[in-house]
């Protein structure tokens, strides 16, 4: 039916006055609160670094290490311990967060947008552009995520920003799949046909009624795919092909301390805890946002 302004009218549900926002619901979650607790200190971490992190990342102590030339462990001056070399850990572990979550936010983000450029693009126009498009996914899908970042990244010289890149460039394809086939079925939906009909434009439907309805399923892989940017980062700097010493990343600070895995196994053991327990807190508050934001979930919690 045809409203009297002349526009079809989209079906989106509103939320009532008495409905508790997102925000609200998603605080109602014990897991889901517990990893937003577990995001606010890491992303508080980082950025409170240079204030938080007791001594200079890279500074070399004389006495952190013992007279044999092993890492300390952890004691009244270096909380943490030390690493190989005599660094503080828990200064390394501050500053590390940084890389983490710059190359998690910043490779999710940009996976998203590709996988949904490509995935809302072929699942409305159809036709030539959907055959190429999806088959161009399908060809992304067939290689194993890791090895291919690990080609990747040997092919250009491993930085900061090059890490953040080659992440995107193999975390894209399941985002497209989503939208892609969402988008077909909202494409097919009365209010975007009588849209069509009335002579509205691609870009208008697309910006006015079919990425508002896919915006809950983006959000909810948008945060679903941080814990997977930061796992992979984490693999491709242990592998030492990630972002490179002496830039500190939890990754490479596994990569640079696995010699001394059982004399100091805290080396390894503490950043490993903090890459768990980051990815395991988007994790939480990704699996609570799908409940949420799904309609069939709606009125279940």
């Amino acid at each position: 039916m045809v409203a009297e302004t002349g526009t079809a009218r989209d079906p989106s549900p509103e939320t009532s006055p008495g409905t508790p926002s997102v925000l609200t619901r998603l605080l109602r979650r014990p897991l889901a609160l517990a990893g937003l607790v577990i995001i606010a200190v890491v992303v508080l971490a980082a950025a409170l670094a240079p204030w938080l992190a007791p001594y200079d990342p890279y500074e070399q102590f004389f006495d952190g290490l013992t007279i044999e030339g092993a890492p300390l462990p952890p004691n009244a001056q270096f909380w943490f311990g030390t690493d190989l070399v005599g660094r503080d850990l828990l200064s390394r572990l501050i500053y590390g967060a940084q890389t983490s979550l710059v190359i998690g936010v910043a490779a999710n983000g940009i996976a998203v947008v590709i996988g949904s450029a490509v995935g809302i693009s072929a699942g409305y126009f159809r036709g030539w552009t959907d055959t190429v498009l999806m088959r161009f996914t399908d060809l992304m899908m067939a290689f194993p995520a890791l090895l291919l970042a690990i080609v990747l990244a040997a092919i250009f010289r491993p930085s900061l920003w090059i890490v953040a890149m080659v992440i995107a460039m193999v975390n894209w394809v399941q985002i497209a799949r989503v939208t892609y086939t969402e988008t077909r079925s909202i494409a097919e939906r009365d209010f975007v046909v009588a849209e069509r009909a009335m002579g509205a434009g691609a870009g208008r439907i697309l910006l006015r009624h079919i990425l508002p309805h896919l915006l809950s399923t983006i959000i909810v892989w948008a945060t679903l795919g941080i814990a997977t940017t930061v796992l992979l980062e984490a693999t491709l700097s242990f592998l030492g092909i990630g972002v490179q010493p002496p830039i500190p990343s939890w990754g490479n600070i596994i990569f640079e301390n696995q010699t001394y895995f059982s004399s100091a196994p805290w080396l390894v053991f503490i950043p490993g805890a903090a890459i768990l327990a980051l990815a395991l807190a988007f994790n939480l508050v990704g699996d609570a946002l799908r409940d949420i934001l799904d309609p069939t979930q709606q009125g279940r919690h």
